[in-house]
C-alpha cells in the first residue's frame, strides 16, 4: 500500500501549491498521515503531519505560518497548502503513515513516489 503525492509543480517565490496524498487503503484514526521533503543531497525532514482520528497538527518550525495540513475523510485524503513559498522549500515532497507522532522519517510507513516541488527566486 503506497501513498502517493501529487500536486506538485514549478512555481515563483512568494507563490503557493497544494499537494495531495490519497492512500489506497483505509486510514484508521490511530493513524498520523504526514508530509516529508528531501532535498537533493540532504535527508529527509518532516514537514507537517495530522493525526486522522482528531484532525491534531504538527508543523515543522521552518513551515509554520505558511503551510497547512488538513484532510479530507470522505475521500481518504490529506493537503499540504503552501503559501509564501520560498527557494529552500524546493524539494521532492513525500507522504507517509505513522502509528504515532514522530517527526522521523523511519517511523513512516508507506511512502510512494513524491512529488518535485520546484521554487524559483
Amino acid at each position: 500500500v503506497q501513498l502517493q503525492a501529487s500536486g506538485g509543480g514549478l512555481v515563483q517565490a512568494g507563490g503557493s501549491l497544494k499537494l495531495s496524498c490519497s492512500p489506497s487503503a483505509r486510514t484508521f484514526s490511530s493513524h498520523l498521515m504526514g508530509w516529508f521533503r528531501q532535498a537533493p543531497g540532504k535527508e529527509r525532514e518532516f514537514v507537517a503531519a495530522i493525526r486522522w482520528g482528531s484532525a491534531r497538527t504538527y508543523y515543522a518550525d521552518s513551515v509554520k505560518g505558511r503551510f497547512t495540513i488538513s484532510k479530507d475523510g470522505a475521500k481518504n485524503t490529506v493537503y499540504l497548502q503552501m503559501s509564501s513559498l520560498k527557494p529552500e522549500d524546493t524539494a521532492v515532497y513525500y507522504c507517509g503513515r505513522a502509528n504515532a507522532y514522530s517527526t522521523l522519517a523511519r517511523e513512516y510507513y508507506n511512502w510512494g513516489q513524491g512529488t518535485q516541488v520546484t521554487v524559483s527566486s
